[in-house]
This record gives structure tokens, sequence and C-alpha cells, in this order.
């Protein structure tokens, strides 16, 4: 099939993909760290509430921390061993946030499990597991599975997307995932089947993962699962965009994908129900690329939430001088990170690590009009106008042209010749408009 004929949305663009050193590397399992930093907030929602105290000891995959509301869920040990500290402990969104600080003995001693037939089990039943699990969305947005399960009566569910796209450069932790253990998503996917009941599944993968798309075509082949290849283009794997792209429905202003029937989960995220439902085993660890210029020997990584991220960076060969910039995630919509002392958690999909020479500036110089902002967003906003509205603080304005609409993709930013930081404006528009409501 020709590029031009692939399945994408409108806008975006084609950053060099960097892929190659980690592609085509199998997964390799981290070793245990000195000690693992879990954060109580590694999902969107309320941070969960510490349940053990210091002195106790662990076992693997026991709860640590209780959710604390319909839009959160607990956090499991993902060793076992004794629990050195609950305390502040700095966290990757560079904050310092209450946290589990586990000394591990070695043993990896698994609390006790309780493996289920998905067959027996009621869709209510599902989402109960997958719940205590502490399942959330790995594609990095870590919102919690279970509620994503649980639309409302009027709103039903038609069409189950699988995201398997991984658009930002560098990450190839999702390719390797589909490779390596396809039974385990499919597993999934059937799992998130029975609970929406849908009369439709895709897997989207982009062009460039061939024998993703081979491998999972001939598993998939009388299932009524369709493996749909896409154009390379970022940001495919956004979830409108990627709506757009398989159904042709395009989600409302200010709506979820539940207002057009759609339910889109990361294959990753599939594959870690399917552990959670079938082996009764809760979300304690994740595949992430740890790669960039500076990483010496870039690796696919299976390791414990919680890991230090300088840990990562040894059993990688480590670095030969400090970095000039560290990102959790891709270079599109990474996390820059404070410290190589910051845990990874269940949202980390990569580990980037740049040098000075890596990250040319350009002077920032005025806007020249040349539209290119606006030609590549994928939302189909006006970036400049926004980013001018937030300099004259008209918030009212900048509501008023869709800034709630930005998904922080950084389309904009890369593509602009004059170096206007629009992307860093557009996110300031977003926080003004949300103070003013709650003042409001």
């Amino acid at each position: 099939m020709s590029s031009s004929a692939l399945k994408t949305f409108p806008g975006g663009l084609h950053p060099p993909d960097s892929k190659q050193a980690t592609a085509g590397k199998p997964i390799e399992l981290s070793p245990l760290p000195v000690e693992l930093i879990l954060p109580l907030s590694q999902h969107i929602g309320a941070p969960a509430e510490a349940c053990v105290e210091v002195g106790e000891f662990v076992l693997k995959g026991q709860m640590i921390g209780r959710a604390k509301g319909f839009v959160s869920v607990p956090i499991h040990a993902s060793t076992s061993g004794e629990v050195i500290a609950v305390e502040p402990r700095i966290h990757p969104s560079g904050r310092l946030l209450p946290s589990i600080v586990i000394k591990p003995d070695g043993e990896e001693s698994w609390c006790e499990l309780f493996p289920a037939d998905p067959e027996k089990l009621t869709a209510a039943e599902l989402i109960e597991r997958i719940l205590q699990a502490g399942i959330v969305g790995m594609g990095g947005a870590t919102f919690p599975t279970h509620v994503k399960l649980s639309p409302p009566d009027d709103k039903p569910i038609d069409t189950l997307i699988l995201n398997g796209v991984e658009c930002e450069p560098f990450l190839t932790a999702d390719h390797r995932l589909m490779l390596e253990a396809p039974k385990q998503i499919l597993a999934g996917i059937n799992i998130l089947r029975k609970i929406l009941q849908v009369e439709k599944t895709w897997i989207g993968i982009e062009a460039n993962k061939p024998d993703a798309i081979a491998l999972l075509q001939e598993l998939c082949a009388g299932t009524g699962i369709e493996v749909v290849p896409l154009a390379v283009k970022y940001p495919q794997g956004a979830e409108k965009q990627l709506i757009l792209a398989l159904t042709g429905r395009e989600v409302p202003s200010g709506s979820l994908p539940m207002e057009v029937g759609v339910v889109v989960q990361n294959v990753a995220t599939a594959a870690a129900i399917a552990t959670a439902v079938i082996e009764g085993k809760p979300l304690v660890d994740r595949v992430g690329t740890i790669s960039g210029p500076l990483i010496k020997k870039p690796k696919n990584l299976r390791f414990h939430c919680g890991t230090p991220l300088q840990h990562l960076v040894d059993l990688c060969g480590g670095i030969e001088h400090p970095p000039a910039k560290i990102l959790a995630g891709g270079p599109m919509m990474g996390q820059t990170q404070l410290t190589l002392e910051a845990p990874a958690t269940r949202g980390t999909s990569g580990l980037l690590l740049f040098a000075k020479e890596d990250l040319p500036l350009r002077p920032q110089t005025p806007c020249i009009r040349c539209g290119r902002c606006v030609q590549v967003c994928p939302a189909g906003l006006l970036p400049t106008t926004i980013a001018a509205y937030v300099r004259l603080d008209l918030i009212e304005a900048a509501e008023q042209t869709s800034a709630m609409d930005c998904i922080e993709c950084g389309c904009c930013s890369y593509s602009c010749p004059a170096a206007i930081p629009l992307v860093q404006s557009l996110r300031q528009a977003k926080g003004m408009i949300l103070e003013k409501r709650r003042g409001a």
C-alpha cells in the first residue's frame, strides 16, 4: 500500500524517528536496584493513600497505597523487601511528593495471587480486577483504565481501538512488545471486548513497523480484530487523531472519545490487563526505551516501577558526561527531568538523554506569518493567535479560540522558523483558562 493511501489525520508532521538504535533489540529484564521509590501519584487523578509503615516487610504485588476516589488506583510493591521510608521524594513532575521507599530483599517473593478465567467473570468483575491491579494507560497518559471502561449508560460504545502507533521519535517499547508478547496483547483485547461488547475492534500501527503489522494480522485473522497500517506521521498516536484516522469520527471540542462511541487503549495496557486478570498480578513493572545520543548502549528494558532513572542509565552502559537534557517519555511530549534520582513510574515509556551539542538553540525572532504552525496543528488551532492573546492577557479570547483543544503535541513549536515557544504559550493559556473557570 502506498504511503498516500494509508489512513491518517489532517495536520501533523514527520520528525526523524531515530528508532534504529533500539527497534531491533529484544526486551531485556532489568535487575533490581538498591532501592525502589514508589510515588503514591503514578496516575491521573487522586493520589493513593499509604497503607504500610516504615519497618514493614512487603511482598511483591502487595497493595501499599489505597485508591482514593473513583479516578484513582492503588499502588503495589514492585518487589519484596522492607519499607525503609514513607516520605516525600523527588517525583518525575519535579516536585517532592509522598512516596514509599522499599529496600529489596532480592527474593522477588509474590504475595498470594488469584488467577482467573476471563470467560467465567462478568464485565463488572473484570473491571474490578483491573481497578484493584492498578492498571492505567501505559502510553504515558496514565489515566485509570477502569474509568475508561465505565462509560455512562447514555454513552454506548461500539468501537474499541488499540493504539500500537508509537509515533514519538526514539521510542520502541510498544513495537517490541507487539513482536514479543502478541498473544498477551490479544488476550487483553479480548477482555476489553467482553467488557465493552463492541461491534468493531481495530489495532492501529504505523507503517514503519511492518513486522508487527504482519505478525498481528496473522494472529488476528478470523477473530474480528482488524489490524490497520497507518501513515507515518506525528502525532498519529494521539487519541482524537487516531479515532479520526481510523473511524472518520471527530470528537467534538471539549468532549471525550465516548461521545463518538469509541474507547482507545494502548497495546501495553492491553497486555497489562491480561496479566492482571489471567495471572492475578497487579501492574508492578513495564517496558520502556532507554536511548538518546548520550546513552552508550540503548535498550528496551522491562523494569520495576520505582526504579531510579540512574539505575536504568547504568544498565545501558552509563554516560561519559552529565546530560544537558533528561526526558521521561519521547522528545515531543516527554517530561523534562531535574535529576536521574527520580524514579521510573507506570507512565515511563522511555528515558532519553541528550548532550548540549544535541540541542542547538535558535534565537527567537518575530513571527513572519508563514502559517506553518496552523498547517501542522492536528487540532486545527491558530497557535500564534492564541499565543498573542496570552501575551495580552486576553483569556476569554484565548478560550473562544479553542485553546483548551490543544493536545500539547509540540508540532507548532517544532515547525516554527521563528523559534517561538508556541506550545508553552498554549499550555499557559490552558492553565489561565482553568484558573478563570475555578474562580467563576
